[in-house]
């Protein structure tokens, strides 16, 4: 439900990762998991999920935060391929919105499993 998950997301929520410099905004999360959730994912299972709520009482992340750890069995849509990743996000709550999240999972794993190989640039010479 694409309202539900604007709804628990602050108007400036920025989310972080899976890569280094990967970052989103609220705007753009939601037009992303719309377009994915259509067009790319035939479904998503949470697998031995996890989650925590702790708070870091001072600091630049102080506040209250929820993590989740799980391992993601991903089927994609038009295709046999799936894959399953361990994948951990870790969500900082205010007011009851997600104001900040930080997202982590080998995206090299994702892409091997998909039959992706990578190639050092110095190794095309």
């Amino acid at each position: 439900d694409f309202d539900a998950m604007s709804s628990a997301l602050d108007d400036d929520y920025i989310g972080l990762g899976p890569s280094f410099n990967d970052s989103i905004n609220k705007v753009d999360a939601v037009k992303s998991w719309k377009y994915n959730v259509e067009n790319l994912y035939e479904k998503i299972k949470y697998e031995k999920s996890r989650t925590v709520a702790f708070d870091i009482p001072d600091g630049e992340n102080a506040g209250d935060w929820v993590s989740n750890w799980a391992q993601l069995h991903i089927t994609y849509k038009g295709s046999d391929d799936d894959i399953v990743i361990w994948a951990n996000t870790a969500y900082q709550i205010r007011n009851n919105k997600i104001i900040r999240s930080y997202t982590f999972y080998n995206e090299a794993d994702a892409l091997e499993q998909l039959d992706y190989f990578f190639i050092h640039p110095d190794q095309l010479n």
